[in-house]
Order: C-alpha cells, then sequence, then structure tokens
C-alpha cells in the first residue's frame, strides 16, 4: 500500500534526481531551492510497483554542497552589490546556487508493516517532492495524539507552526523499555517530566514510580486537580511523593550481594560465613521473614570450628561480623516489618516518586536492587498465576519504572549492586510487563550492555565525545546523518527513534504542564540577594542603641528605641 495519494496542486517539487549517492540506500538530486534544504528533512520520489500502484519513496536529507555559485571574487569586495552581478550573468538572485543534496532511502509506509524500502534508486531526471504536513503526521506517527496508548511530546522540529505533531505508542515505549540521553542542561529532565504527564493522562492512566535521586519530580504534584488530566468518567492521577523518611526497606527483601554492599569491608573468611548464614535461612522456617538478630544467629551458627583435638568451638570472625551487622541496624531506611510492597508502590492512575536525595549512595543502590527485584518477581508471579490477589506481591498490571542518574545504578566499569538487576529486567521484563527508562547526562558512562537494549532512545544535545561516540554503537536505530547533529540541538530538541516511532524524528519537546523541578539555579541573583539582606542586617545593627546611650535610633524617619 502506498502513501496517501497527493492531489497534484499540493505536490511541492523541490528538485531533480541526479543519480545514485555514495551508498546502495542513498540518491542526490540538483535545486536551487534552498528553503527546504535542512538536514533531516523528509522528501520523496514515485515509482510504480509491478501491480500499477504509484509508491511515494519517503527519504530524510543528509547532506549537501554546493556545485554552482557565484564567483568567490563578487563576495570578496563589500562594496559591491552581488545581485546587480548576478543579474548581468543570468542568475537569479537572490537564489543563484545550486546545490546537490543526498537523500537516505526510509522506504514506502505501509500501514500494517512500516516502512517497505522496495530497493529501487530513483531514476534520473525524476522530479523530488517535499512531503507534505499531513502526510508525514499520519506516517510518522503510530498513535494520533489523543488516542488510547499514544504520547504527544512535541512538534517536528523542521516545520514552522507545530505544524506536524510528534505523538509516540506507549505501548512500545513502556514495554520495550526507552533511555533519555542528554548532556547537562539540554533538558532531560524536563522531557522525562513531559513523557510522565502522558503517561498520566486519561487516555492511558499508567502506573508509574520514578528513582528520584535529586528531589527533582516533585513538581509532579501539579497533576492534581489539573483540568487537562481530569478525565470524563471522573479520574483524576494520584501523585505519591516518598521522601527519604517514608522511604522502608524490610530486611527479608535483601539478598547476600545487597548487605554486603551495605557493610564495611569484610575478608574473605567473613564473606564465606555471611554467605553461609544467609543459606541456613533460606532453610529455616524464617526464609522468609527474617531480621537483622536472625541473621546474628545465623552467622554464629556458620562461624564453629574444631580444635586440635576434634571438638567444636566458636570460631574468631563471628564476632567481628556481629559488630559489621549491628551497624546496620542503625540505617533508618531498613526493617524489620516495615515495608514499600508492590501495592504501595504501583495502581494505574498513579505515579510514585521516591525521593532520594538525603540518602547515601550505597543505600540508594541496595534500595533500587531491592525494589527492581521485588517488581520483577511480583510481575512474573502474577503472570504465572503463582499468587492471589490476597497476597502482598499480587500485581496484576503492568508497570513502569524510570530511573533517574541511571550511570549510577548500572556504571559502565564499576562494580553495582543494581546492574545485574537492570540487565534481567531489560533482557526479560518485556514478557511480563515491567518496563524501564533510563535517564543519564552522561551515557558514555552508562552499561553498554544495559543501553543497547533500551528499543526507544530519546537522545538530546551532547558535546563530550566519548559519550558521542558511546552513541554510534549504542543507539543505532537514530542514524549517524542526525547524531551529527547533537552538539547543535538547542535546549529542548530531541532526536526520538526506535520502536516508539515509525522512524527516527527530530522534535521540539512541547511546554510542560507542571512545573518543572530541576531548573538550574540563577547564582548571581541569589548572591545579590544574600548581599542586600547582609547588607541591610549590618546597617540595623550600626543604628541599633548602645547601651546606656539616649540618642534615639531611627530607620527611615522611625524610630526604634
Amino acid at each position: 500500500m502506498a502513501l496517501t495519494r497527493l492531489p497534484k496542486d499540493t505536490m511541492h517539487i523541490i528538485g531533480t534526481v541526479k543519480g545514485p549517492g555514495e551508498s546502495g540506500n542513498q540518491y542526490v538530486f540538483i535545486t536551487a531551492q534552498t528553503d527546504h534544504i535542512k538536514i533531516g528533512e523528509f522528501v520523496y520520489y514515485r515509482v510504480e510497483n509491478a501491480e500499477g500502484e504509484t509508491l511515494n519513496i519517503l527519504g530524510k536529507i543528509s547532506g549537501c554542497h554546493l556545485v554552482d555559485h557565484l564567483p568567490d571574487r563578487i563576495f570578496a569586495d563589500s562594496e559591491i552589490d552581488p545581485s546587480t552581478i548576478a543579474a548581468l550573468i543570468g542568475f537569479k538572485y537572490p537564489s543563484p546556487e545550486i546545490y546537490e543534496v543526498a537523500v537516505e532511502v526510509i522506504g514506502y509506509f505501509h500501514p500494517s508493516l512500516g516502512f517497505m524500502n522496495p530497493r529501487r534508486p530513483p531514476e534520473p531526471g525524476a522530479k523530488v517532492f517535499l512531503a507534505d504536513d499531513v502526510s508525514l503526521t499520519g506516517i510518522l506517527n503510530k498513535k494520533p495524539v489523543g488516542a488510547v496508548g499514544s504520547a504527544h511530546v512535541g512538534h517536528l522540529l523542521l516545520r514552522e507552526g507545530k505544524a506536524v505533531p510528534i505523538s509516540l505508542d506507549v505501548k512500545e515505549l513502556v514495554s520495550t523499555h526507552m533511555a533519555i540521553l542528554a548532556g547537562t542542561g539540554s533538558g532531560k529532565s524536563y522531557t522525562a517530566g513531559v513523557l510522565v504527564e502522558e503517561l498520566m493522562r486519561p487516555h492511558n492512566r499508567a502506573a508509574v514510580m520514578i528513582f528520584d535521586p535529586h528531589g527533582e519530580y516533585g513538581t509532579l504534584e501539579g497533576l492534581r486537580n489539573n483540568p487537562a488530566f481530569r478525565g470524563e468518567d471522573g479520574y483524576e492521577p494520584q501523585v505519591k511523593i516518598l521522601h527519604p523518611q517514608d522511604i522502608r526497606i524490610r530486611y527479608s527483601s535483601l539478598d547476600y550481594g545487597d548487605v554486603m554492599a551495605l557493610l564495611p569491608e569484610m575478608s574473605e573468611r567473613q564473606q564465606s560465613i555471611l554467605n553461609k548464614a544467609f543459606n541456613l535461612m533460606r532453610k529455616s522456617k524464617k526464609g522468609d521473614r527474617w531480621d537483622i538478630n536472625d541473621l546474628r544467629h545465623a552467622v554464629f551458627q556458620s562461624d564453629i570450628v574444631q580444635d586440635d583435638n576434634g571438638n567444636e568451638k566458636q570460631g574468631s570472625s563471628a564476632d567481628a561480623l556481629d559488630w559489621k551487622l549491628s551497624k546496620l541496624e542503625l540505617s533508618e531506611y531498613f526493617h524489620a516489618f516495615e515495608h514499600l510492597g508492590p501495592r504501595d508502590l504501583f495502581e494505574p492512575g498513579q505515579v510514585t516518586v521516591l525521593q532520594m536525595n538525603e540518602i547515601s549512595q550505597d543505600e540508594q543502590q541496595v534500595i533500587c536492587a531491592a525494589l527492581l527485584r521485588q517488581t520483577n518477581q511480583a510481575r512474573m508471579n502474577t503472570v504465572k498465576e503463582k499468587l492471589t490477589p490476597d497476597d502482598e506481591n499480587y500485581l496484576p498490571y503492568p508497570v513502569f519504572v524510570l530511573l533517574e542518574e541511571a550511570h549510577r545504578f548500572a556504571p559502565a566499569h564499576e562494580p553495582s549492586r543494581c546492574k545485574a538487576v537492570i540487565r534481567t529486567i531489560l533482557s526479560e521484563g518485556r514478557k511480563f510487563g515491567l518496563g524501564v527508562g533510563l535517564i543519564t547526562q552522561r551515557p558514555g558512562k552508562l552499561d553498554s550492555d544495559v543501553l543497547s537494549q533500551c528499543m526507544s532512545q530519546f537522545v538530546m544535545r551532547i558535546v563530550n565525545p566519548v559519550d558521542q561516540e558511546s552513541l554510534k554503537y549504542g543507539v543505532e536505530a537514530a542514524g549517524r546523518d542526525l547524531l551529527k547533529e547533537l552538539p547543535a540541538l538547542t535546549k529542548g530538541q530531541v532526536i526520538i527513534s526506535g520502536l516508539c516511532v515509525n522512524t527516527p524524528v527530530l522534535c521540539q519537546v512541547r511546554q510542560r504542564l507542571t512545573d518543572h523541578g530541576g531548573e538550574t539555579l540563577n547564582a548571581p541573583a541569589l548572591w545579590q540577594e544574600h548581599f542586600l539582606i547582609h547588607r541591610q542586617r549590618e546597617r540595623v545593627a550600626a543604628q541599633a542603641p548602645l547601651v546606656g546611650q539616649r540618642r534615639p535610633t531611627t530607620i527611615r524617619g522611625v524610630s526604634i528605641d
């Protein structure tokens, strides 16, 4: 099936095909219409298939260069008007230049199969058309704006007046995982906020949890009582902000690696004893509900040695390990009975924000690993019908988890408590309805295996060469021609690629409907404010009456004696 057929009077011819380009999937055309020569712009040529159907073969401009122009000497003298010289030699100024433009072929769009590349290059002399706004809106977006399962995040950057809205497929976005990759100040948290807003719209009503290391997402409380998010059936999104003092993880949700990460450095023997202790507790009746005292008791049971006479006695390592375990009791985030279960964290139409800005990085790692592991098990066991509705881990609907500062939780070349859990979820979570979104300003520091499993990508301005290089292998869907544009992108401009759109696009992110919590501090204004307050205090102190002095003191004509 071809693209929507356009009446002849709506077809905008912008050039003529010269021939094939440098690769088999590229062609070049000649044009003098410079207004439409933009990297990433969509154009098409027309061919007929064997059934006689006319197919519009869409492509994307990837490069251009001048092939004919006015002599350089005309531009060397600022006193000469180039238009006068151009008219004398037969050029129509101000567009006398001729460009050779390279186009990467995408293919023709089939409504059910997506883009199909016919592998038929255009004939020399074929006309090249500018794709119109209406057609682009239909073929770039998998879901129309406002439809169930859609996320309207902005508009096509290359078209004026928001003419082509960009609407993503939420099903693909949350089930096949996504990544937002951007340098500092490029708008990654802002973009994440827009996505959360769309997930909480009445036509989605998602179950979302956000790990928020910097406390930036508390402004999502603005979702409440906002008419833009109210459904005709009375639906209103719920927002649960969990501050550090609200976060509780049950000891029995931790595994051997979690406890190891929370304890001071241990000898190999102490590690071996702790491992034996965990195995003992798994075999005991308290395997599912244990506390620190149970673990400490198991440690002493595991550290039994024999003396020279073959008599059993208590080993020397248990006391040291017991002392280290006692330190774990001092943490306010881990508890014998209190716990955040799936029912506390997830509910359709609810976003839960875990603000972790006051929690140490080691504890953040363990909390994240424990909750992700618990959520993955809950979804897996619920889908396999191993849980009943009265079980605290029963989770009968898909969920989505956003990880801000993802390079902290899945670093590229460092051990991490979360990395193995995240890898498991990214590879298996799709089957059980657990989606993950990763947000980072340092893609070069994010584990490459983790990044490569995110099937939808949002790439914003990145200038660091190491981070740019990492994207060439982790975000292949975006295309090399678009990735070259990264340093030139401005705040709020994003390359969206992957399964959530039909083809990679340059998008201008829409304005948020809630306040943004990640704004950069205005240091000069704060300095000025502090200076003025300090100076005012000094003046008041200087004018205050001295002890025993009778002369009244006034400020702005008012006595303060």
